[in-house]
């Protein structure tokens, strides 16, 4: 016998108690995380008085994000929200790779003189243990959460992956990433500096009246 029942139109329905909390707290999140990154931004332009490196330290975030995800992937688990609170972490984590290279580098330019590919090779050998032995500790105090047992376990660990796989992409990418980034960003900068010279120059040039004989 076929089965003419029909839900009615009128019936409506969605989620409720910490599902609706849950829901609620996810459609926010690109918003937190838009927050963070503006207010990082404007920290770090205070801090180098400049409105183009702070874009080649923020340049290394993506690939914490890149690795977060796949560490999630190969894991089996899914994006939820403590993975995500993971990804948060790794903003103030990962950047300090970029940080440590560009404070030295812009440091030898203005005080030694230095153009910036030799500032950013010698920032790069010089902050290389540095980088090493911070991401190493950050990774290793992660760990426990990424492979903990026990109970609660399952609450932990996308926490800990997402961080272990965020810091293993980061560390591998970075180190090639950031100097190429900066040496980009540089020439762009040198290549508007000139053009608003020129235009300051040309100006009254253009606007002065012709010179009588």
């Amino acid at each position: 016998m076929q089965n003419v029942y029909s839900e009615p139109s009128t019936i409506r329905g969605n989620f409720a108690g910490t599902a609706q909390v849950f829901q609620t707290s996810l459609g926010t999140e690109p918003l937190l995380i838009l927050t963070a990154l503006i207010a990082v931004y404007i920290v770090l332009g205070m801090l180098y008085e400049s409105l183009i490196h702070p874009l080649t330290i923020l340049s290394t975030l993506p690939s914490a994000g890149l690795g977060a995800l796949l560490g999630m992937w190969v894991t089996g688990y899914e994006l939820d929200l403590v993975s995500v609170i993971g990804i948060i972490l790794l903003i103030g984590i990962v950047k300090k790779n970029a940080i440590m290279m560009v404070d030295f580098a812009l440091d030898a330019e203005r005080n030694e003189g230095l153009s910036p590919e030799e500032s950013i090779y010698q920032a790069c050998l010089v902050r290389f243990r540095p980088i090493m032995m911070t991401t190493m500790a950050a990774m290793f105090g992660a760990l426990p959460l990424a492979i903990g047992m026990g109970m609660g376990s399952e609450l932990r660990k996308p926490l800990g992956i997402a961080i272990v796989g965020g810091l293993i992409v980061s560390q591998m990418l970075t180190l090639y990433t950031t100097p190429v980034i900066y040496l980009w960003l540089d020439q762009f900068r040198q290549r508007w500096s000139r053009r608003r010279a020129q235009r300051q120059i040309g100006y009254p040039i253009a606007s002065s009246p012709p010179a009588v004989a």
